[in-house]
């Protein structure tokens, strides 16, 4: 699986969020009601999308019925001029691991296998407690078998 190690500069983000668990999981929900407000913000910086989880501690990451905080956002140039509904967020960046996932969303645990599983254990990285999150270019579809997103996961 490709990887590589990156230093993120900080980034403004402006989505929707919802607070879910692995158990219930209300990511298609976020999106849906996202996806069609998506044009309403302005001044974005590209035209990618961010999925990105806010845990309150990275020891439970993997608790199913752990509460966490799910965002659909874009990055944009600053915070003003934000729609109704919608909310800022300050993503401070630092050290991350990045890996490419091919395929559907349903194949996403696998992925996350390898990289909590094996590569992170085998890595000189250990878990950061900061913001999980995956790049979506524009016209991704969770369905689609060719789709392509980067997952980024915080090291230090």
């Amino acid at each position: 699986m490709e990887s590589r190690i990156e230093t993120l500069e900080p980034k403004k983000l402006v989505g929707i969020h919802k607070t879910m668990s692995l158990a219930d999981n209300k990511t298609s929900e976020l999106w849906r009601q996202f996806m069609p407000r998506r044009l309403e913000v302005k001044e974005r910086t590209t035209s990618e999308y961010i999925s990105m989880q806010v845990y309150s501690g990275q020891d439970k990451l993997f608790n199913p019925s752990v509460l966490f905080e799910k965002w659909a956002a874009v990055e944009v140039i600053n915070h003003e001029d934000i729609p109704d509904g919608m909310g800022p967020y300050f993503l401070d960046g630092g050290k991350y691991a990045v890996f490419i996932h091919e395929g559907p969303a349903s194949a996403a645990p696998a992925t996350m296998g390898y990289i909590f599983g094996r590569w992170l254990p085998e890595s000189e990285y250990e878990l950061d407690n900061r913001e999980h999150f995956e790049v979506l270019p524009e016209g991704y579809s969770p369905v689609d078998p060719n789709a392509r997103e980067e997952v980024w996961v915080p090291i230090k």
